[in-house]
């Protein structure tokens, strides 16, 4: 693992807003208060999530929340390559380049994040591009796959080719809607060219036999 380093600017100071705290209150309320620090990386998450990475100034009052010596957090922000210790883009680009997704054509996906965004980690031209290569994170069936992070979330898009990545950044850079999941024609990770489930009553209990439940005064389905 190559070693990850804080960015070298960094905010004067870092607080959590009211949506941040609230679900800081909801982890925090899942251990007791001897076992706090055990939040630190939910804690580091909603840091991100609110301000798209983690400074060192949040690091802190982490650290500070917790109860916890700051190398302590400043490790585990440095460890996990999920947490971004630099600003990123407005959206966060990540590419599969395992193995099923090399096989696949993630290396078109690549070079095309390099020719129209630059060197990972890097901010494009206009602000709007950050991308990475990531490892396996088990969408295997649908290779090649990204996940895209941004305001309205962390969304896998996937059964990608050039032409459809292509279109995919353009759309994203004239702030246009998107669609998430499979970019062909399944719906999930079924076979291509199947149809499954595509009458509703197959599955929403429509053709149920009705029946009578012991201790019930009606039949259900």
């Amino acid at each position: 693992m190559s070693v990850r380093r804080l960015a070298k600017e960094q905010p004067d100071s870092f607080a959590f807003n009211k949506k941040s705290e609230d679900e800081i209150k909801f982890w925090l309320g899942k251990y007791p208060e001897e076992k706090k620090a055990s939040a630190v990386i939910p804690m580091l998450w909603i840091a991100q999530k609110q301000e798209s990475w983690v400074s060192e100034p949040a690091i802190r009052e982490i650290a500070s929340r917790l109860d916890m010596p700051y190398i302590r957090v400043y490790e585990v922000a440095t460890f996990y390559t999920m947490f971004n210790l630099a600003p990123v883009g407005e959206h966060l680009v990540q590419v599969c380049g395992t193995t099923p997704c090399m096989l696949r054509g993630s290396d078109e996906l690549i070079k095309i994040c390099k020719n129209r965004i630059g060197k990972q980690h890097e901010i494009s031209e206009d602000g709007k591009f950050t991308w990475v290569e990531v490892e396996c994170m088990g969408a295997c069936a649908n290779a090649p796959m990204i996940q895209l992070a941004n305001g309205e979330g962390d969304h896998y898009i996937e059964d990608l080719d050039a032409e459809k990545f292509e279109k995919l950044l353009d759309d994203l850079a004239a702030g246009k809607k998107v669609e998430f999941g499979p970019q062909s024609e399944r719906n999930a990770s079924e076979p291509h060219g199947t149809s499954v489930l595509s009458d509703p009553s197959l599955y929403d209990g429509s053709r149920a036999k009705k029946i009578k439940l012991p201790n019930t005064e009606k039949a259900e389905g």
